[in-house]
């Protein structure tokens, strides 16, 4: 039975919201006193220089949609960041000193262009950062104070460039051999621009960069390999083309390399093995690998985890029930020796527990649940995460607490698609897209049901980006299954969805789908949740980004036109950012009109 709806300023769910988070933390390397945290204290995400001696935080940042990402330069006097409009993704990047200020274009003869790589060498000599238009994908790098250069150049998804010690190699991630998403590694010498080495594995096979050795001279970088089914890691010489696989035999799953212990004589991985992490250090010289003991839940998140210069280990950490925290983990051991930089406080919260079931063609599916107290069958939420290239972990997600303070069950699926759980796992929906994620959807609907977890009539669904699309697409191929659908920066249209998107999606939709819109037009059709229009049946919530340049907003338009247009019932509430809302009360106000909608459709 639901609770009484509780929008209360005061209400545990709106506390848990408003309990500011750590999402990551970089410090300088070559001055590690000074460092940068993304934290939103202040109710939005933006970033904050830190005095790391003292903790002391002094925001650098005021963009009104927030900013998520950005660098501290090597020498620690500056951050940079990407800067746009409202949230649109498509700007500058631009430099502001340490102790604050205003910040400087340091691209100013460029258009306005989309990007998701900046980085610079641990020296500071070199500079360098991905450009996105309609003429592709660029790289671009500075020697000093010179003007930037482009050093590569492809119509294909491309990030980097992954920069060694003193700049003197540059690895970019390519995606030129396959025209998908896998990616083979090329280095370029940055002083002449010519290509050096190149590191595939063959056909069907990814390849990820990671960090260049911290020690002058030593061009050694790490970098996984999925050849064998999971990604693994290894070290290549870019140069010398030397490489070394690490062994790593009693140890599952997806192992990443995360970061180089100053001396470079160990190595930090990260293992995620059915969305549960957990760390390990590889000791180069022998292969010797330590389990460390560090908290459970999930640690580093999409940030990594460093070394210190002194050997420990510096991260965030969090799971379903706490917001994220900067910690400090012995290097030997991994026990927690601190809390750097706390997170807020939040109400008690119900946490989640894995749990898998088969779906339609057999496949197991791992998910994370949680229920409220009481006696089953319940109301029930069932969330996709977005991506597809990503994976629902033990991350604390006020939106669940706020469904369980109601009385719903909540149920977080990693369906086909996610990563982590296989190559063969993550490719099954390439070029196919919408097909069998829902048929996990309706896998965990009916173990839902059959575990007397949910009430057949009241499983709504709920997602945000390709999560969104999904609660989109279900609705659509499964009307009968579902009682309601709560999209957040959803695609309705693929075809139209391209035509409007940033270059930097417009390469992502083509390594997905293995062509255009106009290559690949039937897959293109079934994959998109507009095509199925006339066969929803159950009133749909949509929250959108009017800025939003990764799911655009004339393609939600048409939906919503077509919907009413059939009679159907569907509501677009739009907000003024981009892709999600990074500020505390916004999302306050978007939960809260999913619980009203949800009420209302459960009557």
């Amino acid at each position: 039975m639901l609770k009484e709806l509780d929008v209360r300023d005061d209400a545990p769910w709106k506390q848990r919201f408003r309990a500011p988070a750590i999402a990551w933390s970089a410090v300088a390397s070559q001055n590690p006193e000074r460092g940068v945290v993304c934290t939103n204290r202040d109710g939005i995400f933006q970033l904050y220089a830190w005095d790391v001696p003292s903790g002391k935080l002094t925001r650098v940042t005021d963009q009104p949609a927030g900013v998520m990402m950005g660098v501290i330069a090597a020498d620690g006097n500056s951050i940079y960041y990407h800067q746009d409009a409202q949230g649109n993704e498509i700007g500058h990047y631009v430099r502001v000193p340490f102790t604050g200020g205003e910040p400087e274009n340091i691209t100013p003869d460029r258009p306005p262009y989309a990007s998701h790589t900046f980085s610079q060498s641990k020296t500071g000599r070199v500079t360098g950062f991905t450009s996105a238009g309609m003429d592709g994908f660029h790289i671009f790098t500075r020697i000093g104070a010179d003007t930037f250069k482009p050093i590569y150049h492809s119509g294909k998804l491309t990030f980097g460039p992954t920069l060694s010690y003193d700049g003197e190699v540059a690895v970019v991630t390519s995606r030129e051999r396959s025209g998908t998403l896998d990616a083979s590694l090329v280095a370029i010498d940055v002083a002449s621009g010519e290509q050096i080495g190149e590191l595939w594995d063959g056909e069907e096979t990814n390849m990820r960069s990671g960090a260049f050795s911290p020690v002058a001279g030593d061009l050694r970088v790490l970098a996984t390999s999925n050849q064998s089914g999971y990604g693994r890691p290894l070290i290549w010489n870019p140069r010398s083309g030397e490489r070394t696989d690490l062994t790593l035999d009693d140890i599952p799953g997806e192992v990443t390399p995360w970061d180089w212990s100053p001396d470079a004589e160990r190595i930090l991985l990260c293992q995620l093995y059915q969305a549960n992490y957990q760390l390990y250090v590889y000791t180069v010289a022998d292969g010797r690998v330590t389990r460390l003991n560090h908290p459970a839940g999930v640690v580093g998140g999409f940030s990594g985890g460093d070394f210190t210069p002194d050997g420990d280990i510096l991260l965030t950490w969090q799971d379903s029930a706490h917001p994220a925290q900067l910690i400090l983990l012995d290097g030997q051991s991994g026990e927690q020796k601190r809390v750097v930089l706390e997170a807020g406080s939040a109400p008690a919260g119900i946490k989640w527990h894995s749990v898998s079931f088969a779906s339609t063609n057999g496949s197991m599916i791992q998910g994370w649940l949680a229920t409220p107290q009481g006696d089953g069958p319940f109301p029930t939420i069932l969330h996709t995460h977005g991506g597809p290239t990503s994976v629902m972990a033990d991350f604390y997600a006020p939106m669940s607490q706020a469904w369980l303070d109601h009385g719903f069950a909540f149920l977080t699926i990693n369906y086909h698609g996610s990563i982590t759980f296989g190559k063969a796992f993550e490719k099954s929906i390439w070029g196919n897209l919408g097909q069998l994620e829902v048929d996990d959807m309706a896998a965990a609907y009916q173990w839902l049901v059959t575990n007397g977890i949910a009430q057949p009539d009241a499983v709504l669904l709920t997602g945000g980006s390709y999560g969104g699309y999904l609660t989109l697409q279900a609705l659509g191929k499964r009307p009968d299954l579902w009682a309601g659908g709560m999209a957040q920066v959803a695609i309705a249209d693929w075809r139209v969805m391209y035509e409007d998107e940033a270059e930097t999606l417009r390469g992502y939709q083509r390594a997905l789908f293995g062509g255009t819109p106009d290559e690949t037009p039937e897959a293109t059709r079934a994959g998109s949740p507009i095509t199925y229009a006339e066969q929803v049946k159950a009133p749909i919530l949509v929250i959108q980004g009017s800025n939003d340049t990764r799911c655009p907003a004339r393609q939600m338009q048409a939906y919503e036109q077509k919907l009413n247009e059939l009679g159907k019932s569907i509501h677009v509430h739009w907000f003024d950012a981009g892709h999600g809302s990074r500020a505390m009360e916004q999302q306050i106000e978007h939960q809260e009109h999913m619980l009203r909608f949800a009420y209302r459709v459960l009557g």
